[in-house]
């Protein structure tokens, strides 16, 4: 429970570590943001790293000046590339394990992993696999789920890819921008703790309504 809380704390205050991570280790800093982005992304064990809020925070610090330099703690030139580099090699990383184990897995039925459910996860992504990869990057912990699935739906890779990047485009872009342009308007700043909440809220909020609802549906059925 100690660690969590701490885990937590981190999260909500993560514009105090990342400054103190920029001031401590300087240009190293991408490769710590690289890292953590490429893990969240890629490694299956690790979808509880922070991600949407990571590429929001670093963007509002590419917007702010170091007062010992004068120059931006980030440079946003360097971040945005960079960080989808990692969002797209990670995806990758994903899939294609989820590519070799998948068969592997599911060559006999066993109590929770049964053939129909790979049958299943195959037909659900021909429906709306280039939806699903592009929309799974804005949700916690379905974003690392969902390559791998990928991969164990044998969706093919060159369709995977084109939408991986799309996916790692529209997400870092959109999430780091809005830290830059938004991270020096005063509320935000004196809100930091109230904007994190929201930008988790909102990226729980719609897939679990979804989640709900066909449950509804389901009982009503």
């Amino acid at each position: 429970m100690e660690l969590l809380k701490h885990f937590i704390d981190l999260i909500l205050h993560l514009d105090k570590t990342l400054v103190s991570v920029v001031h401590e280790y300087g240009s190293l800093t991408y490769l710590i943001l690289f890292i953590i982005i490429f893990t969240e992304t890629g490694v299956i064990v690790f979808p509880f790293l922070p991600g949407d809020s990571l590429l929001f925070v670093a963007g509002t610090l590419a917007a702010q000046n170091n007062p010992a330099t004068g120059q931006p703690l980030l440079n946003i030139f360097y971040l945005i590339p960079l960080l989808i580099t990692a969002a797209f090699i990670g995806d990758n990383l994903n899939y294609a394990v989820g590519d070799y184990l998948g068969p592997r897995v599911f060559r006999e039925d066993f109590r929770f992993l049964k053939r129909k459910y790979l049958e299943q996860t195959q037909a659900y992504y021909a429906k709306h696999g280039g939806k699903t990869i592009i929309m799974a990057r804005f949700v916690p912990i379905v974003r690392t789920f969902a390559p791998f699935v990928a991969g164990v739906g044998t969706m093919t890779y060159k369709f995977f890819a084109s939408y991986s990047i799309a996916g790692a485009v529209l997400w870092v872009v959109s999430l780091t921008l809005a830290g830059y342009f938004l991270g020096s308007i005063p509320w935000v700043q004196h809100n930091f703790t109230l904007v994190i909440y929201g930008i988790v809220l909102f990226s729980i909020v719609p897939p679990a309504f979804q989640y709900f609802k066909g449950k509804m549906q389901g009982q009503a059925a």
